[in-house]
């Protein structure tokens, strides 16, 4: 318990800190994934306490985030779909999907495939989170300018026929049910098709018109119609969100610029008086666990969810996991990756039962908690308790939040979660394959597909396709490689012959590193372990890559990360036997000569000792 408490005055300070970052979000991913700011709400506070509690990243702040709430959203609409359109209905099916997402999560970690989301290739990581962005960005342009297909009456009525018809299918299919043979009792079907009302036809042809317009592809096709029926005051109050948000990183960053124009905008437009569209009514009082879940669970009822929960529990891994490899490299610390994974089931299992969208560990929240002194699972914890203050003191206050804030603030969000990196190495990227006459990247394709299916079809099947082209061109590229050089067998890491004969003075100062394989997305993990290996006395870093064959993007940026941090660390790094397809990589994004300048580049490690013997000063 005093090593609980070790570091409270830290924790503190960075608990609060995040809550207050994570409360615009929250609030954002709620709306924007159709549950209400509310649900967003009830995820961010149970997620973060009890995936800290349970958890294997001591200073990771978890709750919904923009690649969960994007697959979320998906989900949430196609389950309303299926039950005309009524959320009270269709929420214990999306609760429960939820809910079975956790437990997968829970079950992934107690079976300890943790340590196999490194496989994920980076061509895949990145397009699936440009598309992420592009998803959300798209589909906040509507809120944003104040347009809502449900109640431009003109646009719905387009539906009526549409409705009309998938009325009577129902009354056939539950007279079906029924035993009712209606060819041969056409009365029944009349008088059930007589007892509608004209409000009933209304209510599908709305959700028929929003279910159009949702999604990359509707928002699209439907923007034309919007941009004529653009409310003015809308679009000024999510213009003025975002360029808050922009500007006032210009001034300070210690404070959250999310936060400022949430209060901001919101305070100038509820002061005015303005007849703005606020978001949904956030229920005062502690949140009421949604028993309904469990009392009425069935796997029938589910069944047609289970692949949907299984996605959401990989995607909140995969999401989780890389923050926890940030949270790694800022403290110096090693996660448990598979009790982290328990943890977030945990943390995504009890959001549930409350209502709550489902999260995963947060970048941002979590670089905010350690810059501001976390550094145990207690500073998680306080934020959620944070956020659960913040819901009881200022419920009713959060309600008049205009929704447009909230548009503009999450297309801020969608922005920032692409993949920039990636998409500006596009041009630099070696053409390796042959599609007919022309010559690609397969980086570059793979992540294209994935980002393109991903943004107009499925997230889930455009990260599955991804893996097995990934995979299948690995497969080939090591397949060529592995023909040319039959002959090479794994070796132990020890010193190679020409290097027995090497000063014992300089041992100290020197450091060696042996490269024995491609460097790919399934090894940069141990890579990244490279500057750990090395001794404080250390000056000079010695990477022999004569056995490495080929590198690959993800490899590509784990060398360009190892690279800065042995720079930062004034540690020079010397490159022995360097090949022809890393070093035409290395070069093409500049870590060649920016980080290792050509005469620290040698042909044979004898020439490389010659310059240590010249230049490792006070030693030999």
């Amino acid at each position: 318990m005093k090593k609980f408490f070790a570091n409270f005055k830290g924790d503190a300070f960075g608990g609060i800190t995040a809550g207050i970052v994570a409360l615009p979000l929250a609030l954002a991913f709620g709306v924007s994934s159709g549950l209400g700011p509310s649900a967003g709400l009830y995820g961010a506070i149970f997620i973060s306490f009890f995936a800290a509690f349970f958890g294997g990243t001591p200073t990771q702040i978890s709750g919904p985030t923009a690649p969960m709430t994007a697959v979320s959203m998906v989900v949430i609409a196609g389950i309303i779909a299926t039950h005309d359109g009524d959320v009270t209905k269709a929420l214990p099916y999306i609760l429960s999907v939820f809910l079975l997402a956790g437990l997968v999560q829970v079950g992934l970690g107690v079976l300890g495939f943790g340590k196999y989301i490194k496989y994920i290739p980076y061509p895949v990581v990145s397009g699936f989170m440009t598309a992420i962005g592009v998803i959300i960005l798209v589909t906040q342009i509507l809120p944003s300018i104040g347009y809502y297909p449900k109640e431009d009456t003109e646009y719905v009525n387009k539906f009526k026929p549409q409705a009309e018809e998938l009325i009577l299918e129902n009354i056939l299919k539950e007279e079906a049910g029924e035993g009712i043979l209606v060819l041969e009792d056409f009365k029944e079907t009349i008088k059930r098709a007589g007892e509608l009302q004209p409000e009933d036809i209304a209510k599908e042809s709305k959700t028929l018109a929003k279910s159009e317009a949702s999604g990359v592809l509707g928002t699209l096709k439907i923007l034309p119609r919007a941009i004529q029926n653009i409310n003015w005051l809308e679009l000024a109050l999510a213009l003025a969100t975002i360029f808050i948000v922009y500007g006032f990183k210009r001034i300070t960053t210690k404070i959250p610029s999310a936060l400022v124009a949430l209060i901001v905008v919101s305070g100038v437009a509820y002061g005015f008086g303005l007849g703005y569209r606020p978001i949904e009514e956030i229920p005062s009082g502690l949140p009421i666990p949604n028993f309904e879940i469990i009392t009425g669970f069935s796997f029938a009822s589910i069944s047609p969810y289970i692949f949907t929960a299984i996605t959401l529990a990989l995607l909140g891994a995969i999401d989780s996991l890389l923050t926890s490899v940030v949270a790694d490299n800022m403290t110096k610390t090693k996660h448990n990756p598979n009790k982290e994974l328990i943890g977030q089931g945990i943390g995504n299992s009890i959001a549930s039962i409350f209502g709550g969208i489902p999260g995963a560990g947060a970048t941002i929240r979590t670089v905010v908690n350690i810059n501001a002194g976390g550094r145990t699972k207690l500073s998680g914890m306080i934020a959620g308790v944070m956020l659960l203050f913040i819901l009881l003191a200022l419920g009713p206050v959060a309600s008049k939040i205009p929704a447009a804030v909230l548009a503009g603030i999450l297309i801020t969000v969608g922005i920032g979660v692409m993949d920039y990196k990636g998409l500006k190495a596009i041009p630099a990227l070696p053409k390796d394959m042959k599609i007919g006459p022309l010559k690609v990247s397969s980086e570059v394709l793979i992540m294209l597909i994935v980002l393109v299916l991903s943004s107009v079809w499925d997230l889930i099947y455009a990260v599955g396709i991804g893996l097995i082209i990934a995979s299948l061109l690995f497969m080939k590229k090591i397949g060529d490689l592995t023909a040319q050089r039959s002959d090479v067998k794994p070796l132990k890491e020890e010193a190679w012959s020409d290097e027995t004969n090497f000063p014992v003075a300089l041992k100290e100062e020197v450091f060696i590193k042996h490269i024995k394989g491609p460097l790919f997305f399934g090894s940069t993990s141990d890579f990244q372990q490279l500057a750990k290996q090395i001794p404080g006395t250390a000056k000079t870093v010695v990477i022999r890559l004569g056995r490495m064959q080929y590198m690959d993007q993800s490899g590509l940026y784990a060398m360009e990360d190892v690279l800065v941090d042995l720079k930062k660390q004034n540690i020079n790094v010397l490159f022995v036997n360097l090949l022809k397809q890393p070093r035409y990589m290395m070069e093409r994004i500049g870590i060649i000569p920016e980080l290792i300048p050509t005469q620290h580049i040698f042909k044979d490690f004898n020439s490389c000792l010659y310059w240590i013997k010249t230049n490792v000063e006070d030693k030999f």
